[in-house]
């Protein structure tokens, strides 16, 4: 059976003539009489008594009718639903960000894009950096939210996705204070034994940024990795407990700092070497995306450079200048 017979059979039900049912279905009536027909050998018994005028229904036929009204309303219903969510997923915002950013910068960063346009339904996926990558490279994710470093790789290559830096942070050596209030674990040149560390697994972009740094630049001082997990907040917990010291973003503990629950482990105080600056940048294809991730991606372009600028410039010279930037340093 043909879906379109359902119109053929309910047209002639409501004009009660082929001749007329035919012209409201663009039909010839010779073809309309067909399908007519061939539904009727598709249902096993006649539809309509055509003994008279007007045609009107058998009993057969008046069975059958409510059957014909809910499918073509369903199926209308089914379609114009189809519709909508097509157009609402279009709509939609598709980001993955990193556990430790999710619950420090992505909040108020959203909300300063908010202050400056309306953004719509947005979808948040946060997990390991590793996992956000796989979510970018099977395409389920439209923005990446990450800790960027220049010495450490990911896995989306320049080539088929691009990227600008939207914030700053740094990864800080801490450690629970002691009775006094001093490091509990104390980073030094030429220290005697090896300090208790809380590590990253090679799942976290933190994990690789500091492995990328300490290929470079090897620490001066012993680690011993006594834990290791790819979630900065569970390293932040254990490094409150005095299990050791940990390299934890500066965004996530700043009111650890601030409380003294935890302080800074390199020694003396203001020694930057234990120190490593980070980007936070935000990824995207290079491949052209829906029109609300297009206008969300120049939004936040333009936000970026704001704010690192006086004056900003005109809107396309900021996305063509970040873009071009973007490009070399992903």
């Amino acid at each position: 059976m043909e879906l379109s017979w359902l119109d053929d059979f309910l047209a002639l039900v409501d004009c009660g003539n082929f001749s007329r049912a035919a012209d409201m279905r663009h039909l010839t009536q010779p073809a309309f009489s067909r399908r007519i027909r061939a539904l009727e050998d598709w249902a096993g018994t006649p539809l309509f008594d055509r003994s008279g005028q007007p045609v009107t229904l058998t009993e057969a036929g008046r069975r059958f009718r409510p059957f014909a009204d809910e499918t073509v309303r369903r199926l209308l219903q089914g379609r114009e639903e189809a519709r909508l969510a097509a157009q609402s997923e279009a709509a939609t915002l598709r980001f993955a960000a990193t556990h430790a950013l999710s619950l420090t910068f992505f909040p108020s960063w959203l909300r300063a894009l908010e202050a400056r346009a309306r953004l719509g339904a947005i979808t948040l996926s946060s997990d390991s950096l590793e996992a956000c990558e796989r979510l970018m490279l099977a395409g389920q994710a439209q923005f990446l939210l990450c800790h960027a470093h220049p010495a450490a790789a990911g896995r989306l290559d320049a080539e088929s996705f691009r990227s600008v830096v939207v914030g700053g942070d740094r990864l800080l050596a801490v450690t629970a204070p002691d009775a006094g209030g001093r490091p509990r674990h104390l980073l030094a040149d030429g220290q005697d034994t090896a300090l208790p560390h809380l590590s990253y697994s090679r799942e976290s972009g933190m994990g690789r940024i500091l492995e990328a740094v300490r290929a470079a630049h090897p620490l001066p001082a012993a680690l011993d990795t006594v834990f290791t997990s790819h979630l900065a907040a569970v390293l932040r917990t254990l490094a409150r407990d005095g299990r050791g010291v940990a390299w934890l973003p500066e965004s996530l503990i700043a009111e650890d700092l601030a409380r003294g629950s935890l302080v800074r482990a390199g020694v003396p105080a203001g020694d930057e070497r234990w120190t490593v600056p980070v980007q936070i940048r935000l990824v995207r294809p290079r491949a052209r995306q829906s029109k609300a991730a297009e206008s969300f991606w120049t939004l936040a372009v333009e936000a970026a450079l704001w704010r690192n600028a006086e004056s900003p410039p005109e809107p396309a010279a900021q996305v063509a200048g970040a873009d071009a930037t973007a490009e070399k340093e992903l």
